[in-house]
């Protein structure tokens, strides 16, 4: 981790495009989105966007600062520490909902029909396990 990126970070929206931080953030992402997907998907409504942002995220035809905020977001609902912690059965993802659907209300022109299309593969493939 970067010095100028602290792991708090991580979570302000303030400085979700500073390049040290957008760093961070892939690096967390790219180690943590799969392994919560993969134990969360079948319980979570919104495991659908939060994958088809992951996509959208990999893509290199995304643009630097959409990327940024969905790694932004994605970091959130991959930390430990969040607003509701998500032992809390029924109301553990909700704030991390509320963090993937501001996400799409802010950036879905960026997440294409190609994205949605690979997240609904991810997610039947995940629940038929």
């Amino acid at each position: 981790m970067s010095a100028k990126a602290k792991p708090v970070d991580a979570l302000d929206p303030r400085k979700a495009l500073v390049p040290s931080v957008v760093k961070v953030n892939e690096v967390r992402v790219a180690k943590g989105f799969w392994p919560k997907i993969q134990r969360t998907a079948a319980r979570i409504p919104f495991a659908d966007q939060a994958l088809a942002a992951w996509y959208a995220a990999r893509d290199p035809a995304t643009p630097l600062p959409a990327k940024g905020m969905i790694f932004a977001g994605l970091a959130y609902f991959i930390m430990p520490i969040d607003a509701i912690p998500d032992l809390f059965a029924g109301i553990g993802y909700t704030d991390d909902a509320a963090v993937i659907a501001a996400l799409i209300a802010t950036l879905g022109a960026n997440i294409k029909r190609r994205h949605r299309d690979q997240a609904e593969d991810a997610v039947q493939r995940l629940k038929d396990k």
